[in-house]
């Protein structure tokens, strides 16, 4: 059965490129950008790779962990990693997952036979500090993940745990958010002393920290 928003996500313990790692052990107390590929030394895969080689620093301060994985072995995988760091102008320094089975591809309902018979599709989840599932994506194998759109994601994510919020359309950290309908006027103004804008009773507007 397909994992959903709110499930936790299952744990597995594998070899990685740094070596046997326990899901839940290894994540514990971080979030976690955990994504799929195919199979090693594939080219929008590389690109993948390396922008999330890249984009380290935004990550980690944000507290989140990322875990490769392909259906190749650890070997296959440092050959690619060498191909990665040169292609792309970066050093990889995060694990990528050794799947040649494809234990943790079947678990995680990684395999779409419509796609592919064999090839773990690419998926996407975003799993919290608690190790429950809160955001999946799935994408074709020919186009490239919006690393801007998983960014911003986990942003709002992290907003809206920390405040009763929701995120609009096209959110980004600094934009105004919305109180959630749960919150009455009465507890908005100990919650939200600096105003808000009503435009419907269900629909209020209002400006927080970044």
């Amino acid at each position: 059965m397909a994992l959903r928003i709110g499930d936790t996500a299952p744990n597995f313990e594998i070899e990685t490129t740094q070596g046997k790692v326990n899901f839940h052990d290894w994540a514990k107390g971080s979030w976690v950008f955990f994504f799929s590929h195919p199979a090693d030394y594939t080219p929008v895969c590389t690109t993948e790779m390396g922008r999330t080689a890249k984009l380290a620093p935004e990550f980690a301060k944000r507290n989140v962990k990322p875990l490769g994985l392909s259906t190749d072995t650890v070997e296959q995988h440092k050959g690619w990693i060498n191909d990665i760091n040169d292609t792309q102008e970066t050093i990889l320094e995060f694990p990528i997952v050794a799947d040649k089975e494809r234990k943790v591809a079947e678990l995680y309902d990684m395999i779409h036979p419509n796609e592919d018979q064999n090839a773990t599709i690419r998926s996407v989840f975003i799993v919290d500090p608690s190790h429950k599932i809160r955001l999946t994506m799935t994408y074709p194998m020919t186009v490239g993940r919006n690393f801007d759109e998983i960014l911003r994601v986990i942003d709002a994510l992290q907003t809206t745990d920390a405040q009763e919020v929701a995120c609009p359309a096209d959110w980004r950290p600094g934009d105004d958010v919305i109180i959630r309908p749960t919150v009455s006027n009465e507890d908005a103004k100990t919650k939200f002393p600096q105003g808000w804008k009503e435009l419907r009773p269900y629909l209020r507007f209002t400006q927080i920290e970044k």
